[in-house]
């Protein structure tokens, strides 16, 4: 007896994003994110630990980096995007609901590395070696919050019948094609990138030796090489598209892995090695006895 044959012929798309749990709503997207986060701070913590930070300080940093990457995420959106919110009959309202979608990277970045730089001051620790310890567990954040746009059916690519096209409903299929219901599922295509540049990043980091922010530096080269052609694939409406003939976050990656690849150029040559310590100053008594029940229950 043998088994009969599957063709998977396309990936489907949720049938919902949003459930109920009584009056409380629970989005996918808002889910993808938030599990996105938790992954980014655990395996932060880790890495922080091994690098000579304290247990905890990640996600001290959290409560800075976390809040300004949001705002940071939804201020790109809404700027590059600004027509979907004040243009002929929009609502600017909507430019607050984050939970429809709709949070640049670039955004989220800048902003919550402002605030991981504030909390890094507050807690005295130098700032490059805790970007080298939390830029891999980025990538994941991005990799796990790519699937919000699988849940909201947004941000797909260009029309294929290819094995692993996205169904998409007629209700969220662009004017142009009305008709076609499979797409390019790009939110799997960023998500598997991101998953293997985080494994090459942590294969690099550990035979390497990686410091004075050459991880961080890999971080940006890698995720923007993917960045770039995956961004070429897709079709959602967005400003600022047509500068050269690329979208405009196409030349934001171009610029930023040349920035990222002459750091790490620069860094390689006139900083080799790590740091010997990952803060400005020693502790004082009181944070060492903070620390001292964490280190004792790791």
């Amino acid at each position: 007896m043998t088994l009969p044959e599957i063709v998977v012929w396309s990936i489907p798309s949720p049938s919902q994003g949003t459930w109920y749990i009584g009056p409380l709503p629970l989005r996918g997207y808002a889910l993808s994110i938030i599990l996105g986060i938790v992954a980014a701070i655990w395996i932060g913590e880790r890495r922080w630990v091994a690098r000579g930070g304290r247990a905890g300080e990640i996600s001290d940093l959290a409560i800075w980096g976390v809040p300004f990457g949001l705002v940071g995420g939804r201020l790109y959106h809404v700027v590059t995007d600004w027509q979907l919110y004040f243009g002929d009959g929009q609502n600017p309202v909507a430019a607050l609901y984050v939970w429809r979608g709709g949070l640049g990277i670039w955004g989220a970045i800048a902003l919550g590395a402002v605030g991981v730089m504030i909390g890094a001051r507050r807690h005295h620790i130098k700032l490059l070696p805790m970007l080298d310890a939390i830029a891999p567990g980025v990538l994941v954040a991005q990799a796990i919050g790519r699937w919000g746009n699988w849940f909201n059916q947004e941000l797909y690519g260009r029309p294929t019948d290819l094995p692993w096209a996205l169904e998409i409903d007629a209700a969220h299929r662009p004017d142009a094609y009305p008709d076609v219901a499979t797409y390019h599922p790009t939110f799997l295509y960023e998500c598997l990138w991101n998953l293997g540049a985080f494994g090459v990043i942590i294969w690099l980091d550990a035979r390497l030796r990686l410091g004075f922010g050459r991880v961080a530096a890999l971080y940006v080269m890698l995720y923007t090489l993917g960045r770039g052609w995956i961004e070429n694939l897709r079709i959602d409406d967005v400003q600022l598209i047509d500068v050269g003939g690329l979208r405009f976050n196409v030349w934001t990656s171009l610029v930023l892995f040349v920035l990222a690849a002459a750091y790490f150029a620069w860094a390689t040559v006139k900083r080799p090695g790590r740091e010997e310590t990952v803060y400005t100053r020693e502790a004082d008594a009181d944070e060492r006895a903070a620390a001292a029940p964490e280190a004792s229950e790791g």
